[in-house]
């Protein structure tokens, strides 16, 4: 495992140097506990696991790591899949859930040969903490008060929500896309790196971002934001929905388009959506994981009183319970980027699932 720079001995730098870091360690239990947890697993971690440090988002004086961790075939044609979380600053059990993916991974290679066979075919590459700036100061956006899912290169094509699709008002109200002059976040830029290291050439790969949003049921949505028509890649959408629902019938997530939704400006996953398969042979699904957190809020409505109850789970049985209710679906995720080549349409197949999805989720667009 690459050396983690954050966990260097105090023992080896000057005392105001160790003064001042243990008063930045005593900020992040207290403000970033997510950070500190995952730096102990990938302090844990088998050789196999190869971390690095992409960016460091800077919060004060504080230099915040945004961490990207591999593991599985590093050969450039097998599969991926990529996890990400905490996007959102404020929507912290994004990352916990990824984080909670994670430690199940590690704790089963001591041991599990099925999985270690898997991990022979795909590679899985995982951020769980992209925006440490805004889970650290506890607010949606990142220090710069830039709402990083609204801030990518794309424009809608059609009416926008009014602020919530994104606004270039004010950086002091939500869903602020940024100065489109200045480009893309760091955040966002430390992510597309990834994106363009891991992606093209690959014969399949799919990412799950996992986000809580208002509503009563978990959510999976997928491009496009930016627009009503379907994705060039509907059938294979559709054709992933059918395997999930065969294997798993018993299953808590709607499957939609964010756009049956709302249209957004900025979408991000809507601009890596068209940057990877613009001229590639291979196919990227980009996935976003809504968890429905109205239910929370029914089941203990003082959360409304603070602004992390709005979006986390509160009650330790209950966020124990959403950390692993999710770890099945990303386990399929897993095997089906592995199993790609047994259930991905094509030809007359193709066609024809594409003539039922767009029956299934844009008939109404007609």
């Amino acid at each position: 495992m690459t050396e983690l720079k954050e966990l260097t001995p105090h023992d080896a730098i000057p005392q105001e140097q160790a003064t001042r870091d243990a008063r930045q360690r005593r900020l992040l239990r207290a403000f970033l506990p997510e950070l500190v947890s995952l730096e102990r697993i990938l302090a844990e971690a088998p050789e196999q696991v190869v971390v690095q440090v992409v960016e460091r988002a800077q919060v004060g004086a504080m230099e915040l790591p945004i961490y990207r961790v591999d593991l599985g075939n590093a050969s450039a044609d097998v599969p991926v899949i990529v996890m990400v979380g905490g996007v959102h600053g404020l929507e912290r059990i994004g990352s916990q859930v990824v984080m909670a993916w994670l430690r199940n991974l590690l704790a089963r290679l001591a041991w599990d040969d099925h999985l270690k066979g898997l991990l022979q075919r795909v590679h899985i590459t995982l951020l769980p903490i992209l925006n440490p700036g805004g889970m650290y100061l506890n607010q949606r956006s990142n220090p710069n008060g830039v709402d990083l899912m609204r801030n990518a290169p794309i424009t809608a094509q059609d009416r926008s929500a009014f602020l919530l699709g994104g606004q270039r008002l004010s950086p002091r109200l939500p869903w602020y896309t940024g100065d489109p002059e200045q480009g893309m976040e760091l955040e966002n830029r430390a992510l597309e790196s990834v994106i363009d290291d891991l992606l093209p050439g690959r014969p399949f790969s799919v990412a799950l971002d996992c986000h809580s949003g208002f509503g009563w049921q978990d959510q999976v949505w997928f491009p496009y934001a930016y627009r009503r028509r379907p994705m060039r890649n509907i059938a294979s959408v559709l054709a992933l929905k059918l395997i999930w629902e065969q294997a798993y019938p018993d299953h808590n997530y709607k499957f939609e388009p964010q756009s049956r939704h709302y249209l957004t400006h900025g979408d991000l996953w809507d601009y890596f959506y068209k940057k990877v398969n613009r001229g590639n042979a291979g196919t990227f699904l980009p996935l976003t994981l809504e968890m429905g957190s109205w239910r929370w809020i029914r089941k203990r409505p003082r959360q409304l009183l603070r602004l992390d109850g709005l979006f986390n789970p509160l009650v330790p049985h209950r966020h124990r319970r959403v950390l692993r209710s999710h770890l099945a679906f990303m386990d399929f995720l897993l095997s089906a980027a592995a199993s790609h080549g047994n259930w991905l349409p094509d030809g007359a197949d193709e066609s024809m699932l594409r003539e039922a999805a767009i029956m299934h989720w844009y008939r109404d667009n007609e």
